[in-house]
């Protein structure tokens, strides 16, 4: 089976400009340039179908998730960080460290169908919450993709979700 989710990303893993960032994102400042740059980066992403962002240049691999909105039932769009295994995307609700949880990661729990959009490709997902070893493990690499996830799990008392999403299969 080959893997549904588009490899593509504006910029390169691995970017020089990407520890400098980290290291900005994970001050209050920091993190509110990147919350008020974000309803810019959704148009941005939107009108790429995914395939710019914002933050390209650091190499930040982004997607939009398309959810159902838990109390509206209007689709929502929300530009994500992820990490990827072979069929899999993982996406977290960090929410820079804000006590509340993100919108869209009660629209997956109310309703845990979704559609990525990344590299100018949709694809339908089922969210799967993760938790025990796999959540730590995944937790892992959100912080080697970038050390502010660390931060922002320590300015908040929740436990901040993590996402598996894979593809619905044909018809669901």
């Amino acid at each position: 089976m080959t893997d549904p989710f588009p490899d593509v990303r504006w910029g390169r893993a691995g970017s020089r400009l990407q520890k400098p960032a980290s290291k900005v994102g994970s001050t209050r400042l920091g993190s509110w340039l990147i919350r008020v740059s974000m309803p810019l980066d959704r148009r941005l992403l939107v009108r790429s179908r995914g395939r710019r962002t914002l933050f390209g240049p650091i190499g930040a691999p982004m997607l939009l998730l398309t959810t159902t909105g838990a109390r509206t039932g209007q689709p929502r769009t929300s530009p994500l960080l992820y990490v990827r295994d072979p069929g899999r995307l993982y996406v977290v609700g960090s929410n820079f460290g804000q006590q509340q949880h993100p919108a869209w990661s009660s629209n997956l729990l109310a309703d845990p169908r979704a559609t990525v959009t990344i590299g100018g490709q949709d694809v339908g997902v089922r969210a799967t919450l993760l938790d025990g070893p796999q959540r730590e493990l995944v937790w892992a690499r959100f912080v080697d993709l970038a050390g502010t996830y660390d931060v922002y799990r320590s300015r908040t008392q929740r436990d901040i979700r993590l996402f598996a999403l894979e593809p619905l299969e044909p018809g669901t």
